[in-house]
């Protein structure tokens, strides 16, 4: 039986350490490989949720999202590009919720 109070995300903190400490890419670089990844296997916006806040860390902005998406579109197909954008979008207004929500209870 899998331990710890959060098993899943524990593991999945782990195996992202893991990657993060043998790849000598830049961070956006990264990031925008693995939103690519994503978008190849029409990953949930949960998943892109993950990513939001290490990507606008790390510079990338709208257009690299996009360029991205336009340059994997001949690859992986229109259906998964779009299916991305959409998860990509809902990933983006959850974390502007959780940022509003956060920012309002700092004021209260």
């Amino acid at each position: 039986m899998a331990t710890g109070e959060a098993p899943v995300l524990e593991v999945l903190t782990d195996i992202n350490a893991a990657s993060l400490a043998r790849v000598e890419l830049d961070p956006a670089t990264l990031l925008l490989v693995r939103l690519a990844a994503l978008a190849s296997v029409d990953a949930p916006a949960a998943s892109y949720l993950l990513h939001v806040g290490p990507a606008v860390e790390s510079g990338v902005d709208l257009g690299d999202v996009q360029d991205v998406l336009v340059a994997i579109a001949p690859i992986i197909g229109s259906p998964h590009v779009l299916r991305a954008a959409g998860a990509i979008t809902e990933a983006l207004g959850v974390a502007i919720a959780l940022t509003d929500a956060a920012a309002s209870e700092a004021g209260s």
